[in-house]
């Protein structure tokens, strides 16, 4: 199906563009959202007749959302959650999990604008895309641990997750040739001697 589109989507087009895309996306995505028109000459004449209102929306909408990302940018955000000894997390960190968290410290995000390709199931700081319009996209930071303590451990770049924090050894010392020497004799070899 050929639509306009009415605002600039990625990876699609620019406004204004005829664009060619799947009957499926363009019906349950593009049309009930007000995304695009389909191409046909009554609405080629109605989009260049509104051509400037949506323009100056879309400018309005921009302005709006590069605001909050002067406000959001570079960010670090704390997210406390329950983890094994090795950093593997029992539940995760999705998108909509970081929308919440951004809205308790008062930012109106929704979980359709965070960019997580899958959901984060390790403690550590991890980079988050958020995209706040079709031409503002920002990185926030957040910083997954056990707890507050644990979060602040990790701002200074410790590793919780390594031998020496979970063991109190160091990595060296956990190698198998440090628990076994080939070249030792056994025990029941000496007594029998």
């Amino acid at each position: 199906m050929e639509v306009i589109l009415l605002e600039r989507i990625a990876k699609l087009g620019q406004m204004g563009e005829t664009v060619k895309v799947r009957d499926g996306y363009a019906r349950n995505y593009l049309l009930p959202l007000g995304k695009a028109l389909r191409a046909n000459e009554g609405n080629k004449k109605r989009f260049e007749a509104d051509r400037a209102v949506l323009e100056a929306r879309n400018l309005e909408r921009k302005s709006e959302a590069q605001t909050v990302a002067e406000k959001l940018d570079g960010k670090s955000f704390i997210v406390v959650r329950a983890a094994g000894e090795t950093g593997q997390m029992y539940g995760s960190v999705a998108a909509r999990d970081v929308a919440e968290i951004l809205a308790a410290e008062g930012f109106t995000i929704a979980r359709n604008q965070v960019e997580l390709n899958q959901p984060i199931k390790t403690i550590g700081i991890h980079q988050v895309t958020i995209h706040l319009h079709a031409e503002v996209e920002i990185t926030v930071e957040l910083n997954v641990a056990r707890s507050a303590e644990e979060a602040e451990r990790q701002l200074k770049g410790e590793d919780l997750t390594s031998a020496e924090a979970i063991y109190g050894v160091d990595e060296d010392a956990l190698k198998p040739e440090n628990f076994f020497d080939p070249d030792a004799q056994d025990e029941d070899e000496e007594e029998e001697a």
